[in-house]
């Protein structure tokens, strides 16, 4: 009975591993291509910028250095494209899209000891919103549990050296934005709700939305979105409560403006890297080295090997269904209890 119990709990154990994968925590350098199946972008998205990018990956760091989440493309409204949408960031480096200069016209970040916080105004019709489209909710969970936009990670230095963020919520329309990202702590999932889409950025995140300001300051954590003392609220009750008090804040330090720093104007389609750069269905290598770096990429529900500098190869497994996922490990765990009881 041992002999077959314990590759029965190895395939149980690897089982659950996929299970758990969107909690996984990765680094920016050792992301996997994509993280989730049905992603339309990627996550590794190399260094420099590119205003083509599909990179799904994005930075809260400071008020000079975070990003917000928009279509990648122009013509659809952020409803329609929230599976889809990419990094736009306020800062070359991260292989992502730049926000062009002069879109940001107010933004307000504080850090509490549970959250990272930045909302603000602009003319976000720069980075492909519509106008006047009221816009819609990103988060960790989406639909599915993969996530909205699919596949996307957030990273913080907030709480200490550059990590992933698990739990975070942002809404963006036309004219307005913001993002919180929590610190891993018992109250997070309370304090980056995702639970109420419809009513936007000044009721999930009450703040400083004041335009022609940008600062930076220290702050307490707000109560957790929708509870109100011993009650809490559903989306779709009748009446929707007022949002909670703006929390206060101190310490603030004032900027003049923000800027992407490397000039991006609105409709420059331009880029620079220094490491990788991707599309969504196809990776070159911008590099002096004779060592490969490209996945051999294989259809969704198979491997995909890719060669490191050091002569190993990783291996990731890639799903495009929970049915998929489903047959492939109950196959495995067949193909243990055959070779319990049929050991060569």
């Amino acid at each position: 009975m041992p002999y077959i119990g314990l590759p029965i709990l190895a395939s149980l154990i690897s089982v659950l591993g996929f299970h758990a994968g969107h909690i996984t925590a990765y680094n920016p350098e050792d992301a996997p291509y994509q993280t989730q199946p049905g992603q339309s972008g990627y996550n590794q998205c190399g260094t420099g910028y590119n205003q083509s990018s599909e990179c799904q990956n994005a930075y809260v760091n400071t008020i000079q250095d975070f990003c917000l989440w928009a279509p990648p493309y122009t013509g659809s409204t952020v409803g329609d494209t929230e599976q889809v949408e990419v990094a736009w960031c306020m800062q070359s480096g991260y292989g992502t899209r730049l926000i062009p200069d002069g879109t940001i016209t107010g933004a307000h970040l504080v850090v509490t000891p549970d959250y990272i916080q930045i909302t603000g105004v602009g003319n976000l019709t720069n980075i492909n919103i519509l106008a006047n489209d009221l816009g819609g909710e990103l988060d960790y969970y989406g639909a599915s549990g993969a996530g909205y936009p699919i596949g996307a990670l957030v990273f913080s230095s907030a709480f200490g050296p550059l990590a992933q963020i698990q739990e975070w919520t942002s809404f963006i329309s036309y004219n307005l934005f913001c993002i919180r990202a929590c610190n891993p702590s018992s109250n997070a999932s309370n304090l980056c709700q995702y639970t109420y889409p419809t009513l936007g950025c000044e009721w999930n995140m009450p703040a400083n939305y004041s335009e022609g300001a940008f600062d930076y300051c220290v702050g307490d954590s707000a109560e957790p979105i929708g509870i109100y003392g011993t009650s809490t609220f559903s989306a779709g009750q009748p009446t929707t409560p007022r949002p909670q008090a703006i929390p206060s804040s101190s310490s603030c330090t004032s900027y003049s403006t923000i800027s992407n720093g490397q000039s991006v104007l609105s409709g420059a389609v331009t880029s620079t890297s220094t490491g990788e750069t991707r599309s969504a269905s196809t990776l070159s290598v911008v590099s002096s080295s004779s060592t490969s770096s490209t996945p051999l990429q294989c259809p969704p529900g198979y491997v995909t090997a890719r060669p490191r500098a050091n002569g190993v190869i990783s291996f990731t497994m890639s799903f495009d269904s929970w049915e998929t996922l489903v047959f492939m490990s109950l196959s495995m765990v067949l193909g243990c209890l055959v070779g319990g009881i049929l050991p060569l």
